[in-house]
């Protein structure tokens, strides 16, 4: 799907804001702005990666791929939103897992008529990380404590995280671990030609990570005005109006391959955007909170827990067969809605 156009949204969404107009108008401008970037950064880290062996070209897209929820995330602790900011990080682990999977499983299953199928092989070290990662947003939010040892916990089991991560990386480096197709630059033989990216893919980064900071800024500086606006708080906001604006590009690539037919690459995205939340994006906001001087922890809500534990549960339920019919897609998406329902009711 051609998402070029949406770039006319950063001059819009620039003098929108510069004018102080409504905030709903630019928040949704900068949103739709932050998309067409983020799938260039996309395209210019599959260039980039073109010289590169299948394996560390894979998770230089896949790590890449964080860097828009790193820029919001940033931007909007830097306003103070720390809430919000736990709330998106909530929001994109529910969002790929019950949403994201769940669309790419009935859109699939209705375009082929037949059973989908994955090898389950694929999936085991997604499950495990996310499973660690659940344990990790449990034990903070099971106990009482104070502020202070909020922030020096959550600093503590961020490093664990990080930790986990860098190891799962040497795991996939060190035991040549076939790495989904979608994380792997597939037309590395193709013509520079045929090149989503006609110019230095670095030039492109350069550019696109700016863009990226300045949308983001105009974004989360409109978020908190939309959100009061709308009547949302900022738990709704954050899980279903910050967090869906960095899955968006995922979301078009998952629904893509699963109409191909080929879910283990849609698993892929949604299990795997979600394991790099849990394991890098949330620890580096946390230390970016300590550098800043804002109080980001791990200490979600409780219902926000609950919301996770059931989406991961769930979709290794779902999954522990290696073949899923179109029906689990509306099972998934149902618990989604419900759980949207649940949080936007929460006082």
């Amino acid at each position: 799907m051609e998402l070029k156009w949406l770039l006319l949204f950063i001059p819009i969404g620039m003098g929108l804001s510069w004018f102080e107009a409504n905030p709903i108008i630019v928040f949704i401008a900068s949103a739709l702005a932050i998309i067409p970037l983020a799938k260039l950064l996309g395209d210019a880290t599959e260039e980039l990666a073109r010289s590169l062996g299948s394996t560390k070209s894979g998770l230089l897209n896949s790590t890449m791929g964080t860097v828009p929820d790193i820029i919001i995330g940033f931007f909007a602790l830097q306003h103070g939103l720390i809430d919000m900011v736990k709330a998106s990080i909530t929001g994109a682990l529910i969002g790929n897992l019950l949403f994201g999977l769940g669309l790419s499983i009935l859109v699939g299953g209705l375009k082929t008529r037949n059973e989908l199928k994955f090898d389950r092989n694929n999936i085991h070290l997604y499950s495990g990380l996310l499973l660690l990662a659940t344990v990790s947003l449990i034990i903070p939010a099971t106990f009482e404590h104070t502020v202070k040892s909020d922030v020096e916990i959550s600093l503590l089991i961020s490093i664990v995280l990080i930790t986990m991560y860098l190891i799962s990386l040497l795991f996939t480096l060190t035991n040549k671990v076939t790495l989904p197709d979608y994380l792997i630059p597939i037309d590395q033989s193709i013509s520079e030609k045929n090149s989503p990216i006609k110019t230095n893919p670095l030039i492109v980064l350069l550019f696109v990570g700016i863009g990226l900071a300045v949308m983001s800024e105009i974004m989360t500086d409109s978020i908190g005005p939309t959100a009061n606006s709308l009547g949302f708080s900022s738990l709704f906001a954050g899980i279903f109006l910050l967090a869906p604006v960095g899955m968006v590009s995922e979301l078009i690539n998952s629904i893509r391959f699963a109409r191909q037919n080929q879910l283990d690459m849609s698993l892929a995205i949604t299990m795997g955007s979600s394991t790099q939340i849990a394991l890098l994006v949330a620890p580096l906001l946390v230390f970016f909170g300590l550098a800043t001087g804002q109080h980001m922890d791990l200490l979600f809500s409780k219902f926000e827990v609950i919301a996770i534990v059931l989406s991961v549960v769930t979709v290794n339920h779902i999954l522990h067969l290696g073949s899923v019919h179109w029906i689990s897609g509306p099972k998934l998406i149902a618990i989604y809605l419900i759980l949207g329902i649940a949080f936007f009711n929460i006082p």
